[in-house]
């Protein structure tokens, strides 16, 4: 178990990344995952503390979502029949910790391109049929495998995705996002719970701290920051992370 103080920081800067993250419904796993891989927490807790914080940040939109029917079943199922499992599958490895880093480095460095040079999503490539389906599948499958093995919800990567893609509106891609980060979270968690022993308790203090973030940035969201001001915040924070990561490899 880390130090209390180390803890205690980590809940401050948590809150405040939840905040951020569930304003612009994301759950913030790629971000926890990156602070926490700098504060040098061990990397067989990181993955299952970055899901359960997922977890605890999407529950509140993914409810809403489904509540006010913004959530298209038919657009986000293809996705859960693979990622689903692939998230179970990424949960129970134990992998070498010089993988665990190398895995996470380019997960992260993924998410900061996504931030910074995908500034706005208008190309759209309209897919229908079984290409659909086919780019749903594969796509969900490597997602939730990152999921399981890494602590990064998806999200991040999914809804730019729908987008492009063509496969739903900015509506149904964030419903799409939370619903998907959560369930796999939930599978991933599971999974690392049954296969992994870290006791989750230990950090009761990151989940109440992302808890209240998160209802915060979900119901209130009342910040002079626009969307996208907001998630290039969230990139520096991982690009700071990233630079404190690399002397792990040594």
């Amino acid at each position: 178990m880390p130090d209390s103080t180390i803890l205690l920081l980590l809940a401050i800067v948590f809150f405040g990344i939840a905040y951020l993250s569930a304003s612009v419904g994301l759950g913030g796993g790629s971000c926890y995952t990156a602070v926490m891989a700098a504060f040098g927490l061990p990397p067989l807790s990181i993955p299952l503390i970055s899901l359960t914080l997922n977890l605890v940040v999407t529950s509140a939109s993914s409810y809403q979502f489904i509540r006010h029917r913004h959530a298209s079943w038919r657009l986000i199922v293809p996705f859960l029949v693979t990622s689903l499992p692939m998230a179970y599958l990424g949960g129970s490895l134990h992998l070498p910790k010089q993988w665990f880093y190398g895995l996470l480095f380019v997960s992260l460095l993924v998410v900061v391109c996504r931030i910074f040079l995908l500034r706005s999503v208008q190309v759209s490539w309209k897919i229908t049929g079984a290409k659909r389906i086919i780019v749903s599948l594969i796509a969900g499958s490597v997602l939730g495998f990152v999921a399981g093995v890494v602590g990064i919800g998806g999200g991040i990567y999914l809804v730019p995705l729908i987008i492009i893609l063509g496969l739903g509106n900015e509506k149904q891609a964030a419903s799409s996002g939370a619903i998907f980060i959560w369930l796999n979270s939930l599978t991933g968690m599971i999974s690392r719970l049954q296969h992994h022993e870290v006791d989750i308790l230990n950090y009761l203090t990151l989940i109440f701290a992302v808890f209240f973030g998160g209802i915060l940035g979900g119901f209130i969201g009342a910040t002079r920051l626009q969307p996208r001001t907001m998630q290039k915040i969230l990139g520096c924070i991982i690009i700071v992370a990233l630079i404190l990561l690399i002397p792990r490899f040594y």
